[in-house]
């Protein structure tokens, strides 16, 4: 008779194991999936931004063409991403304003009068909170793709993986991702900002 409770026994927790690892898989999938919208969740609203940055930005700088120029391709390179749920696309975009702000900014602080200009600054701001906001997403994605990955090839998680058919997970792949196990020098340079 005790036996048979053992074997019970044993047999609740290899059950309970099995669903608990399900469980956790599912979840996670799902938390990556709401990971990459909110990626594009962020991106819109920042897409919703530029064309005021824009707007504002075209009355105080009309004599810095390029910079009105990228900020319009950014603003489309944007909204486009925003409508995708390609994480690659939306990485792209978001780089490209990232690579951005940095020039728009040092024009505002060398200009007296734009550094003094309300909306600029909000304007600034808040493309700044979007940012660290994508940034912030996106740091979420890859520790979620990471913490689901281990379970992926780790032993005995791994065994519930194969039963289910749980595959690894990408994860946030950039368009210049050549080798993300190795950086190259152009990976360490200081940015240059040339206006």
């Amino acid at each position: 008779m005790s036996l048979l409770w053992l074997f019970l026994g044993l047999l609740f927790l290899i059950a309970a194991y099995l669903v608990s690892n399900y469980n956790f898989f599912q979840t996670s999938l799902t938390r990556i999936k709401a990971s990459i919208q909110e990626i594009g969740n962020q991106l819109k609203r920042q897409a919703d931004l530029i064309p005021n940055l824009e707007a504002s930005a075209k009355g105080y700088l009309s004599h810095e063409k390029g910079i009105l120029e990228s900020l319009a391709e950014a603003r489309k390179q944007i909204a486009s991403a925003a409508k995708s749920d390609n994480p690659s696309v939306q990485a792209g975009a978001a780089g490209a304003l990232s690579d951005l702000l940095p020039r728009l900014s040092v024009i505002v602080e060398s200009n007296p009068e734009l550094k003094a200009n309300e909306t600029i600054i909000n304007l600034m701001g808040e493309l700044r909170d979007t940012a660290d906001k994508i940034m912030y997403a996106r740091r979420t994605l890859i520790d979620l793709t990471a913490d689901y990955n281990i379970k992926v090839v780790t032993f005995p998680s791994n065994i519930v993986a194969n039963l289910f058919s749980f595959k690894e997970q990408a994860g946030l792949k950039l368009a210049d991702m050549e080798n993300a196990l190795s950086v190259s020098p152009k990976d360490v340079e200081s940015p240059k900002i040339n206006l």
